[in-house]
């Protein structure tokens, strides 16, 4: 086994669970984007942010994105 393997196997464990919780935001926001009657901006737009800007996406999207009725 060389070190770049070893390296790798020890980054995983750390890697992994950013990853589920990424996957599981993105999921959630595209959900709640798709349901929305109306968002802050053009909804394909909130859709790519939310699948491209990786983590921060669907945090902006609960944060900036949504219209709340009142």
């Amino acid at each position: 086994m060389n070190e770049t393997t070893m390296e790798i196997s020890k980054l995983i464990p750390i890697i992994a669970p950013i990853f589920v919780i990424q996957l599981i935001l993105m999921v959630i926001a595209l959900i709640q984007c798709f349901k929305a009657e109306e968002t802050r901006g053009p909804k394909v737009v909130w859709v790519l942010v939310i699948i491209f800007v990786n983590l921060l996406g669907p945090i902006a999207f609960f944060l900036f994105g949504r219209r709340i009725k009142a």
